[in-house]
């Protein structure tokens, strides 16, 4: 039977991992067997540049944590080696940079992950990679939004613009 201070310790871990769930619009589990000490610290590092929280986990203290957070389906997925990659604002982020990781590094498997409180599979959260980030859309939305304007303001400028040769040739002749 575990001492007192281990079973609070564990029970401070599973709300850590449960309260970053709840605070996180997306995460990725994901099974690293395999991977070399020089791999591992290039995929943080990645995390760490996107703001992407990635952390090692437990199984049973995840197991409990997902009950918590009412995504019970999760749990089967608890076996073997497995770490966790959330985010709080960008829902592209995680599965993006273990996308790409793990078409180098064929040792990566994604395992499943969650979206807004939604169980989403493996197969899915590949789906989601390909999908341009949060700035992308609001720059293509913008640039949209931008061109007609700017097709507007080129008109009237080549109307001013023959307006002002045409006023130059009458002037020239006379």
């Amino acid at each position: 039977m575990p001492s007192e201070k281990v079973l609070q310790k564990n029970k401070q871990k599973v709300q850590d991992i449960a309260q970053t769930m709840k605070e996180s619009v997306s995460g990725v589990f994901i099974d690293y067997l395999g991977l070399t000490v020089e791999e591992d610290t290039k995929l943080r590092n990645e995390f760490r540049k996107n703001g992407v929280t990635y952390s090692v986990v437990k199984n049973t203290l995840t197991a409990l944590a997902v009950k918590e957070v009412g995504l019970d389906e999760l749990e089967p997925i608890l076996k073997g080696p497995t770490s966790l990659a959330t985010h709080k604002t960008d829902l592209v982020a995680p599965a993006k940079i273990i996308a790409n990781f793990a078409k180098k590094h064929k040792v990566v498997e994604i395992k499943t992950g969650f979206i807004e409180g939604q169980v989403v599979s493996a197969d899915e959260i590949l789906r989601i990679a390909l999908l341009p980030s949060k700035e992308e859309l609001i720059a293509k939305a913008l640039g949209g939004l931008n061109a007609p304007i700017s097709g507007l303001v080129n008109v009237l400028n080549g109307n001013i613009r023959g307006l002002v040769c045409a006023l130059n040739a009458i002037a020239g002749k006379q």
